[in-house]
């Protein structure tokens, strides 16, 4: 990585040097990065998503250390494998925070295609309360009891981490990691910032609640099921947020269609 206080961006562009497979995805990554930003989920270099080749699922991209949110593109992400190696020639390297435990839920859940971790305040300060998320609405309903939690531990760079925080996740796509931040994964990039989306919502609903100091009323846990079985026979196990996810890639479009580059 650069050692330098500034460095000119100037990432020759990958497309038709990587599979058409690999590019679609760089490209929908570099669209799920420009959102997150524009959301305000990560206006710094740190946290990480990260996304599975499809035609070569031993690989994945995700971005690397000393790029903001805003900066990436198709381009700029970085192909690694499940042994430690970059892929990709680049003036950047990846982090191994994000290294260690995105690898290591992509390589041990074949069945996922990406991973997503952020810090938003409203994200930390539920994570740092002792309940968690509650059901207090129909958005926050529809995810309880389907939220997994994984203690702290510091800074989640180290290797043997990995294996626990998969085994917290379970079958679960969300994750709340507690003092820390939140975590999902997905089947496709549409469904894993999906499920972003609606808990990071989820949090900055309750964390606005808890803020006026009144009592509140849950969502009862048998209404709760009701809700998630009508949201279950909507999408009959078919991978959620490809309408939303169309929605997203025009917004990118809109924000700075460089993320394509």
């Amino acid at each position: 990585m650069p050692d330098t206080a500034y460095v000119e961006l100037n990432t020759p562009s990958l497309e038709g040097q990587v599979s058409e497979a690999e590019w679609e995805t760089r490209v929908n990554l570099a669209a799920a990065f420009r959102v997150a930003y524009h959301f305000g989920w990560n206006q710094t270099i740190l946290n990480h998503f990260s996304a599975r080749v499809p035609d070569a699922p031993d690989h994945f991209v995700m971005n690397p250390q000393g790029l903001g949110w805003h900066e990436i593109t198709a381009s700029s992400l970085i192909t690694a494998d499940f042994k430690g190696n970059d892929l990709t020639t680049s003036d950047y390297r990846l982090a191994p925070a994000g290294r260690n435990f995105h690898g290591a839920i992509l390589d041990a859940r074949r069945d996922l295609a990406c991973v997503m971790h952020v810090h938003p305040k409203a994200a930390i300060v539920i994570s740092a309360t002792k309940e968690g998320l509650l059901p207090i609405d129909q958005s926050s309903s529809m995810l309880w009891g389907r939220i997994a939690y994984h203690e702290f531990e510091g800074l989640a760079q180290e290797a043997e981490e990995g294996p626990r925080i998969i085994e917290d996740l379970g079958d679960n796509l969300m994750m709340i990691m507690q003092n820390h931040g939140v975590l999902t994964v997905g089947h496709t990039i549409a469904e894993g910032f999906a499920m972003l989306h609606t808990l990071v919502s989820c949090c900055e609903t309750q964390t606005q609640l808890m803020a006026t100091g009144r009592d509140f009323t849950l969502v009862p846990e048998d209404v709760c099921k009701v809700t998630q079985a009508q949201l279950d026979a909507r999408y009959q196990n078919r991978p959620r947020g490809e309408l939303e996810w169309a929605m997203y890639r025009r917004l990118a479009e809109r924000l700075d269609p460089s993320y394509k580059d």
